[in-house]
């Protein structure tokens, strides 16, 4: 059996986040491939409702520091750590001041979504990308947890000269139906066009405003695989992964949360050892 180093980018992840499918499956993943025997680190973002006090996150100052330019502008990457017990597995949570800290996940006081939504995704995920470097290890599988991860696998696949070999890595997407009700401005696929991504690889996209499945069917055209968590997700999107031939796990219908599943799902995209036949 092929052990993986995965990657997860969780939007949600129970205990720090409000109760829900997305945020329990996302501990149950981290917990059920930890005890499957594969190396993984978890990540997500520090939003306001995130207690540090409660789960004692604190700020690791040799993962701290560096500066992330976004949009143009220069924005603090803060790394806090928190452990899920009783097996003590860390999760890193990427803040800072002007995106998370002070915000709460999606929407303000009023409901009314961020207009920077865009440009919240790209620094938490060049922020993992950042500590992944640091930490000296590069994953097999990346996994992306909805649509605040989704555009990590364009950045990762892309942004080659900024992340070493974890362009290699196979890029997996798990979808909930919980889209974002405010497109993203035509302006955003500027913002994405980072080192390394090309004209081509924003032209479905370019100058325009992104609804969520236009999201989903962006990032999918870098994702080796799709994990449909929702059963009420756009079947526009499941089915146009189909034809691309993406690998597809659909847990949509599960009551429960099965290890093995998503085990053997992840070791899927893992080299399989040769069979050396006997000679006789």
């Amino acid at each position: 059996m092929n052990k993986a180093k995965i990657l997860f980018i969780n939007t949600e992840i129970d205990p720090y986040m409000p109760s829900g499918r997305m945020s329990s499956l996302a501990r149950q993943m981290a917990l059920g491939m930890h005890e499957k025997g594969h190396d993984i680190r978890v990540f997500a973002p520090r939003f306001s409702i995130v207690n540090e006090r409660r789960y004692q996150l604190h700020e690791v100052i040799r993962l701290s520091g560096r500066n992330i330019i976004i949009n143009d502008n220069d924005h603090a990457l803060m790394l806090k750590v928190a452990s899920i017990l009783p097996q003590r597995i860390q999760v890193y949570f990427i803040d800072n001041e002007d995106y998370f800290t002070s915000r709460k996940m999606f929407t303000d006081e009023n409901g009314k979504e961020y207009h920077d939504q865009v440009e919240r995704c790209l620094f938490f995920i060049q922020g993992v990308a950042e500590t992944v470097r640091k930490l000296r290890w590069t994953p097999d599988i990346i996994y992306c947890q909805g649509w605040f991860a989704a555009v990590a696998p364009m950045y990762f696949r892309k942004a080659k000269k900024e992340n070493s070999d974890m362009h290699k890595a196979k890029m997996v997407l798990d979808l909930f139906d919980n889209p974002y009700k405010t497109s993203w401005p035509s302006s955003s696929s500027r913002i994405l066009k980072v080192d390394g991504v090309t004209k081509s690889d924003i032209a479905e996209i370019k100058d325009r405003v992104i609804d969520f499945k236009a999201l989903c069917n962006f990032s999918l055209k870098f994702c080796d695989g799709l994990i449909v968590s929702d059963k009420n997700l756009d079947p526009e999107i499941v089915s146009k992964a189909q034809e691309a031939g993406k690998a597809i796990l659909d847990v949509s219908d599960a009551e429960e949360f099965d290890a093995e599943t998503y085990s053997n799902y992840f070791q899927s995209f893992m080299p399989q050892p040769e069979v050396i036949e006997n000679e006789e």
